[in-house]
């Protein structure tokens, strides 16, 4: 009976041990003062290329200083500046077979200023018929890495309006363009096309800090969540005009602060973490695209990302999800190093939703990292699980700081012999989607 009491018992004081240091850092009066903060109307929530997210950036910024943080790689402040083109449309004119083209039946996604086009050679062909699901074919078509003509039955006229939106977007300098043409002829054998853009260049930027490693320095674990929501929108019925933002995703950009004063008030971190606050989740991810271009993916050892902490989880409190959970055994390790405590992971109840795909670690996972979503937010889709999702309502006082505060500390004690280099989840191995 000694032989199994007794690890139990020092187990225990582990965790009281832990607990009790953490408590000092990781509580719910520090979590509110920075969600407050990140979520207040003075942030105009946090919409990319605004002043508010600016103002959240420096925010941001001032606490990873305050926390005794590193600048990443070699930056010479907490921001990784990113340069996006937003291009617009100037000019169209040519044919397609005898069909005359102009700016209401040809849209284009590139960051060109001029494309000329004098027949199909050189460019993948897309035909895009009556019968096709259209957002299902084309949208992966704006994410080719090759040039690209693709002729859309007119029978899509409606869907089509809405492309000029989507591509339209801020995105990456790209040589390579996609050329959508709705037409009644799908099977036109030539075309003449000049399309002249206006290019603008718009900038954003993650902020990142670094608490260097001790005998495992070139090998990383990161923390991120992403700090951009929808900014300012019509007021609805209670004359409420600011998106807020307050679970998503201030909660999880709180975390990831807390997390990083925690880290590096107790230094035991043989790996180096590096702390980043994602922008332009809500556009695309492209604060993650770019951030996981400036890392060798070998090299990252694993990323907790955190989203939407602030409501409790379908299990209530103290516990939490793991979105991926089967493509490594990273929730497996989590699970071992909260053993014997409160806190509680699970996998993904929502596998239907493709939560993994949709948040900010998605990207270092399709480069083999062991990169999982922590999240409590209900999604289910069902009007009652999580009410104030991308609502002017996602407030500071729908959150439970308590509840927050212990999720974040959860996070801390679970990602211990990560840090350590004790453990190594495995790689990520995609299928094919």
């Amino acid at each position: 009976m000694k032989k199994i009491f007794l690890p139990l018992i020092a187990l225990s004081a582990v965790f009281s041990s832990c607990t009790e240091n953490i408590d000092r850092i990781i509580n719910a009066k520090e979590v509110e003062r920075v969600e407050r903060i990140l979520a207040s109307d003075e942030m105009e929530g946090r919409r990319t290329f605004t002043p508010g997210i600016d103002r959240a950036a420096d925010f941001i910024a001032s606490e990873f200083k305050s926390s005794g943080l590193a600048f990443f790689a070699d930056n010479d402040s907490y921001f990784q500046h990113i340069s996006m083109l937003k291009t617009s449309l100037k000019e169209v004119k040519g044919k397609l077979g005898k069909q005359t083209l102009n700016t209401k039946n040809v849209v284009v996604n590139t960051t060109s200023e001029t494309i000329n086009i004098s027949s199909f050679d050189s460019y993948k062909v897309v035909v895009i018929d009556k019968e096709d699901n259209f957002f299902q074919k084309a949208l992966p078509l704006t994410r080719e890495t090759e040039n690209s003509i693709v002729l859309i039955d007119a029978a899509h006229e409606k869907s089509f309006a809405r492309m000029s939106r989507m591509v339209g977007r801020a995105k990456f300098p790209t040589e390579n363009s996609q050329v959508f043409i709705l037409t009644k002829n799908v099977k036109a054998t030539s075309i003449q096309l000049t399309i002249k853009n206006t290019v603008e260049t718009q900038k954003l930027k993650n902020v990142v800090g670094v608490i260097p490693g001790k005998s495992k320095k070139d090998e990383y674990v990161v923390f991120g969540g992403h700090y951009d929501h929808l900014g300012i929108g019509k007021p609805d019925k209670n004359k409420d005009s600011i998106f807020n933002g307050a679970n998503d995703d201030a909660s999880g950009t709180t975390g990831v602060m807390m997390l990083a004063k925690y880290f590096n008030k107790i230094k035991d971190n043989e790996r180096t973490l590096i702390f980043v606050a994602f922008t332009a989740e809500e556009m695309g991810g492209f604060g993650s695209k770019y951030f996981s271009k400036q890392l060798n993916p070998d090299k990252v050892m694993a990323m907790f990302n955190i989203e939407m902490i602030g409501t409790e989880s379908k299990w209530g409190t103290n516990s939490a999800y793991i979105t991926g959970f089967e493509r490594s055994d990273m929730g497996k390790i989590l699970q071992k190093n909260l053993s014997g405590s409160k806190f509680r992971f699970e996998p993904d109840p929502y596998p239907k939703q493709n939560l993994f795909y949709r948040s900010d670690n998605a990207t270092l996972a399709e480069l083999g990292v062991p990169a999982h979503t922590i999240a409590t937010a209900k999604m289910d889709e069902k009007p009652n699980d999580e009410p104030n999702y991308h609502k002017q309502s996602d407030e500071i006082e729908t959150l439970d700081m308590v509840n927050m505060a212990e999720i974040i500390k959860s996070i801390a004690l679970s990602s211990k012999t990560i840090i350590s280099g004790e453990d190594t989840p495995t790689r990520v191995t995609l299928p094919k989607r």
